[in-house]
Order: structure tokens, then sequence, then C-alpha cells
């Protein structure tokens, strides 16, 4: 498997949850996105406090190779969310498994992510947009690459606010 044309979103279920849980980045990599067990269960209270989240496996055929996450809005349990989360579209997580990055694989599930926020499952909205650590060069270009722009001055908590108009 090479990664290419081959690269699928699936829902998280009880099924594909445990080997999901199991992906990881490489060690230099962990400063910059949180363990999908942490973001699996943010998924879970953001539901179940009425918040809408997609929680997805990247799957390359049916190898899963990274995780991803998109949101709309904000829900009760968000201290000081940034204004641009409230009725707008967010890709709250996105990472590739260490033994499948530099396949394409990143750059083809935010194409797959972005093409599922263009069907506004919640609605209308102006704006997708996604946070990331400033050191965090790759990802920056990753997603400067699909059009995000930084809002100079405007964090989530300690991390740079990029955005892109649907």
């Amino acid at each position: 498997m090479d990664g290419k044309n081959r690269i699928r979103l699936e829902k998280v279920t009880g099924k594909n949850l445990w080997e999901l849980m199991e992906l990881r980045v490489r060690d230099d990599q962990t400063p910059f996105v949180a363990p999908n067990t942490t973001s699996i269960l943010e998924a879970y209270v953001t539901l179940s406090s009425g918040g809408q989240v997609w929680p997805f496996g990247i799957y390359d055929g049916e190898t899963p190779v990274g995780f991803l996450m998109i949101s709309f809005g904000t829900d009760e349990n968000w201290e000081n969310p940034p204004p641009i989360a409230q009725g707008n579209y967010s890709l709250w997580r996105l990472m590739i498994d260490e033994r499948w990055q530099g396949r394409g694989c990143g750059r083809q599930a935010l194409r797959l992510a972005l093409d599922f926020i263009r069907t506004l499952p919640c609605g209308e909205a102006e704006y997708v947009w996604l946070s990331y650590e400033p050191e965090n060069l790759a990802a920056k270009r990753l997603y400067a690459s699909f059009g995000f722009e930084e809002l100079r001055g405007m964090m989530d908590g300690d991390e740079q606010i990029a955005l892109l108009r649907l």
C-alpha cells in the first residue's frame, strides 16, 4: 500500500476504536497533537453536552493510518472559545501515524475532511478554521497549501488560528 488514492475516512465506532487509539506520532511531534485517546474522549464529552463533532479514522485501504476530528460551533464545556468558533466548522484534530508519514496521507485526508465540511452537515457557515502550535511548520505549510490563512493576533490558547472561507 502506497497511500496514493486509497485514503478514506471512516467514522469511529466500537469496531475500530482500539486500533485508532494505538496510532502514534513521532516523539518529536507529541507537543503538537493530543493522543487519539484524548481526542476520542473529547468527542464523547462534546457529543454528550449537545455539541457537534465527527471523529474519523483515516485509512489506507483497510489499514488505519491516522485520525481526524471535525467540529461545528461551541458547546457548554468549552471555556473561552475563540470568536471564530461560533457558527463555523473546525478541523479540530489531524494526525498521521509515524509509520505512514511522508506518503501524502495527511494531504489526502485533509482534502476529504474539507469535502465533508463542504456538505454543510450542520448548515451554512462562512469558514472552516483550525489551530496549531506556531512551531509546527509542517502543519503550517500543509494548511497554507489548501488556502488557510493565519489570523494575526488570534489564538486558541497558545495555538495560532488559521481559516479558510467556505
